[in-house]
């Protein structure tokens, strides 16, 4: 006997959305350990909110939805609202229910303004680091540290000369040297600089970011990004050692950290120096001055690191590839550096996922 097609649409329904959710799906591992990382942000955002007032959307949530956006490369907020209509395992992520219906996408941009505001980025990322330290999975004492490229939102043709450029001699190069990010600025993106990584690539507008890897786990223990510079890797890395080990509470004195030879410079070893690391950097093959010298290359220690110092790249090509950070859909330095350093807690959080069994 034939069934009509006919369709009657439920009035009530008698289940949990989480029972829609498979228990193999992926998002389940993910939301365990971000619900963990969540947790010892408390603190943060109690301070963070007001005890008074209209109610706003709660941080747990923003932060779960922000999740998503990178885990699957939504090119808005717009797309992921949308994917949140229907989708029942973005909703049980996030932590809607069946009748909730998802915010509208300025209130949703707005109430993350204060998280940026707050540098809550670099909070979740630091929250992550010592989830990962709780499941022993740190290498606390050797370190690596690289920079990556990340293009601007903006094109070349927005590079044009500044309505008040600094008067000569009052320049950023040497001896107040005029240079071209001096006289010249993008009117898209004020903050974008031009830079190429080789001498055989096109300089772009864009902007740099940092990691410091751990060598047990290949975590990311320490991330930002700053404006395009010849010397900001540097500086970018002896700002980074430092929090890393301010986070730890310790750092040994057999403590070493692995880099390229644009590290190789006199200002980074002697931060590395005073900061009681020990800087396993690669060597020139020109004639120029060895700031590590023989007795440290010729170790089991820094042939070592040498070998972990690649694990980094795994690192960006993750935050560049599926987290979309190749080009940054964000103008401004502080835009840029939160989703950066947000990414990196998310890649962090995916290698607890696998690294550590679901309980």
């Amino acid at each position: 006997m034939r069934t009509p097609d006919q369709t009657q649409d439920e009035l009530f329904f008698s289940f949990s959305i989480e029972t829609l959710i498979p228990q193999d799906h992926p998002l389940r591992a993910i939301r365990q350990r971000a619900d963990a990382v969540l947790r010892r942000m408390e603190n943060r955002f109690a301070a963070l909110y007001s005890h008074t007032g209209r109610p706003s959307i709660a941080p747990e949530r923003l932060l779960r939805a922000q999740l998503l956006l990178v885990l699957y490369g939504y090119p808005s907020e717009r797309r992921l609202m949308q994917e949140m209509q229907y989708n029942f395992a973005f909703r049980w992520f996030v932590g809607l229910s069946m009748d909730e219906k998802p915010w509208d996408v300025t209130v949703f941009t707005k109430n993350r303004e204060r998280f940026l505001e707050a540098e809550l980025a670099q909070e979740w990322l630091k929250a992550v680091v010592l989830e990962a330290r709780a499941e022993q999975l740190l290498d606390e004492e050797h370190f690596s540290v690289d920079g990556t490229m990340i293009r601007a939102w903006a094109s070349e043709g927005s590079y044009q000369p500044k309505d008040h450029p600094p008067a000569p001699g009052q320049g950023s190069g040497r001896r107040g040297e005029l240079l071209k990010r001096d006289t010249h600025e993008s009117k898209t993106d004020p903050d974008a600089r031009l830079y190429r990584k080789g001498r055989r690539e096109p300089s772009r507008l864009s902007y740099l970011g940092h990691v410091v890897m751990e060598n047990r786990s290949g975590l990311i223990v320490a991330g930002m990004a700053t404006q395009a510079a010849t010397t900001a890797e540097r500086d970018a890395a002896t700002c980074m050692m430092k929090s890393v080990k301010k986070l730890l509470g310790r750092v040994r004195c057999c403590a070493s950290v692995g880099a390229d030879k644009a590290y190789h410079e006199k200002d980074f070893v002697e931060a590395m120096q005073d900061l009681k690391v020990q800087p396993h950097l690669g060597a020139y093959a020109c004639q120029r001055a060895d700031l590590v010298g023989d007795t440290i290359r010729n170790t089991d220690a820094y042939r070592d690191s040498m070998r972990k110092r690649k694990w980094i790249e795994r690192c960006f090509a993750w935050i560049k590839g599926p987290g979309g950070g190749r080009r940054t859909r964000f103008r401004g330095l502080r835009r840029v550096n939160w989703s950066f350093t947000f990414a990196a807690g998310v890649y962090n959080l995916l290698r607890l996922s696998r690294l550590v069994p679901q309980g």
